[in-house]
Formats: structure tokens, sequence, C-alpha cells
């Protein structure tokens, strides 16, 4: 969708300013912020969280800081899968049984449970449609639900520069419930370079290009044989 999560290119939010030697955490809250997310049982897909998270309406997305959306996706997945209700999440008392098959686990079964979680995607039944070297375009697309492909690269010419091999497709994931994500279909991914040109006219440095990674639903074949630059 395009929501305010995708900003690539877009002008107005001023200069990038690193904070020198920035911490991981700003606050406690964010520490716990990040322990609660990554501890907590999911019956939902990372496609799916994302999606709940560029799901905010505008204003909010790009108030809250970084960890504040990663809890309003949270429990708003809490929510949808009826972990809890909206009105223990507003005052904090629990008003109905725990899912049955849920449990805690402690501090130290953390790591080993994330990464039994992270399972490989199944391969794609057929070989890759693009070799790398090959001239694509890239769809133009303004979908309702999630995708990938930023607004900045749409309808834009590139050249394959690698094949990454096959992930889940990240359209379908976001709104496949848990127990058909294992079944979602995989694409091959491909690292598309773009000349800056191309992606935002002549004004951008001629030397500069971007490589994005993305789906083989995203792309499609093209006739052009060199890579475009707008002089």
């Amino acid at each position: 969708m395009n929501g305010a999560h995708d900003c690539g290119g877009m002008h107005g939010f001023g200069p990038i300013a690193p904070e020198p030697d920035e911490p991981v955490f700003h606050h406690d809250w964010e520490r716990r912020a990040f322990a609660l997310i990554t501890a907590t049982p999911t019956l939902w897909n990372s496609d799916e969280d994302r999606y709940a998270c560029e799901s905010q309406l505008q204003a909010a997305y790009l108030t809250n800081s970084y960890y504040h959306n990663w809890i309003v996706a949270l429990e708003r997945m809490l929510v949808k899968h009826q972990m809890v209700s909206a009105d223990e999440l507003r005052d904090g008392k629990t008003r109905a049984p725990a899912t049955p098959d849920l449990k805690a686990i402690s501090p130290e079964q953390v790591e080993a449970f994330v990464q039994s979680h992270r399972l490989p995607a199944p391969q794609p039944n057929s070989d890759p449609q693009f070799a790398v070297g090959s001239f694509v375009q890239t769809r133009n697309m303004h979908p309702h639900g999630h995708t990938r492909l930023p607004r900045y690269a749409r309808s834009a010419i590139g050249q394959i520069a690698r094949i990454n091999g096959a992930q889940r497709y990240p359209d379908t994931a976001a709104h496949s419930e848990a127990a058909q994500c294992d079944a979602c279909a995989s694409q091959w991914v491909y690292s598309v370079a773009f000349s800056a040109r191309e992606l935002w006219g002549g004004e951008a440095p001629a030397s500069d290009y971007v490589h994005l990674d993305l789906w083989e639903d995203y792309l499609g074949p093209t006739d052009t044989k060199t890579m475009v630059e707008t002089t």
C-alpha cells in the first residue's frame, strides 16, 4: 500500500542527522518492547506484522517512534488473532482464558525459540524467469494491501545484477493465515540495479545507482538493451 512508511525519494523530511554513538535503545521501555515482541509466540508471519504497522494513519505512523510502531503492530496482531481482547489491552486485566496451545518461555529460551521459527522458504516450481544481465521493467502498481515494491521504483527500467534465491511472496503472505503461510507461494528474488536518473530524472548524479531486492512478480521483460539515463 502507499502508506507513510513508503517515503523513499520523498522531499520534506529534512536532512538525515546520525546521532553520534547512538545507543541501541534510547529508553528502557524500548528494550522491553523489543524483548516482548521477540519472545511472543506468534500466530502470524513477518509480512502480516509489517502490514499491521504500515496500516496506521499517516500522522500516527510518522509521529510515533520506531519501537512505538512495533508495539502498535503487536497489539493489533494480538487482538486480531484473539490472544487478547481490546478491553484487556486497554486496562491490563485478563477476561478470558489464555490460548491453550501457547506457553510462556523463559529469557534463556528466547534465542532457541527465534532460531527454530526461522524456516526456509520452499523453492519455486520453475527456474528463474530472468538471468543476470537481463533488463526488466517494474510494474506500475498501487495495491491496497502489502507490497515490498517501493513507489519510487515503479514502472522503472533496471538490470538484473544478482539472483538472491527464493523467498515467500510478501504481497500474499501478509494476508494469509498462519496455517496457510507455510504453503504461501515462494518466488525468485533478484537484486535489480537502477540508475538514479531512471528513478529521479536528470538532476540525479549520472554515476549513482540503486540496487533493490525485488520479487519476480514485480518485474516484466522489456525491449530496452541499455540502462536508461536521462540527460
